[in-house]
């Protein structure tokens, strides 16, 4: 998700910066379900399978939602995509620029404001990835990762700007928006943001630990 989010050589999403935090949290439910870890519920995120996952970032963002028990609830899908939005860019950014995936490039805004660009990396394969996803589409989404990966894409409003999404794929991609929950998470809280909607493709801006 973020490496499609990303322009490769300018090093800032073709997004605005919060709706692709969005993304990158939803995308940890979406991927969660995927290993049969949690459910979605009536708009809450249910946690069936504690054991963690091998990958320590969503192993990380699994332990902000409610261990199962009796008489647990879950958590509300749209909330904790919203906090945990901000803590997900983060992490995933930061594990890229670690693994040589991504670089990062600080600059000054206004001469004040520390601003990041994450252009690829030495070790980066967003290529591969873009390349990858375009053949699923051209496929129909055959699986459900790539149906889930393609669900976030729509709700971060960027089947516009990944590869092969023609007006027939952009349509179908829409439509799962609302059969994926984690997807519709990100987009409820994406038009929520609606009235905000400035800035896109601007570097990130790393004000109180902004991704």
């Amino acid at each position: 998700m973020l490496l499609l989010a990303l322009d490769p050589q300018r090093g800032t999403p073709y997004c605005r910066n919060r709706i692709l935090e969005y993304a990158l949290a939803g995308a940890a439910p979406a991927e969660l379900e995927l290993q049969g870890r949690v459910t979605g519920q009536r708009g809450e995120i249910q946690v069936v399978n504690p054991l963690e996952p091998p990958d320590p970032l969503v192993a990380a963002l699994m332990r902000s939602l409610p261990p199962p028990g009796k008489g647990r609830s879950g958590v509300a899908a749209q909330g904790w995509v919203r906090c945990a939005g901000q803590p997900a860019g983060d992490m995933y950014l930061e594990a890229a620029v670690q693994r040589g995936v991504l670089l990062r490039e600080t600059r000054r805004f206004l001469g004040l404001v520390p601003c990041h660009r994450h252009p690829a990396g030495p070790r980066s394969y967003a290529a591969h990835v873009r390349d990858r996803y375009a053949a699923a589409e051209r496929a129909g989404l055959p699986d459900h990762r790539s149906r889930a990966l393609a669900a976030l894409v729509a709700a971060a409003g960027l089947d516009r700007q990944v590869p092969g999404a023609g007006l027939t794929s952009r349509s179908v991609m829409r439509s799962l928006v609302h059969e994926r929950w984690p997807a519709y998470a990100v987009y409820r809280n994406v038009r929520r943001d609606a009235p905000e909607r400035s800035g896109a493709g601007r570097p990130v801006h790393d004000g109180a630990g902004g991704a």
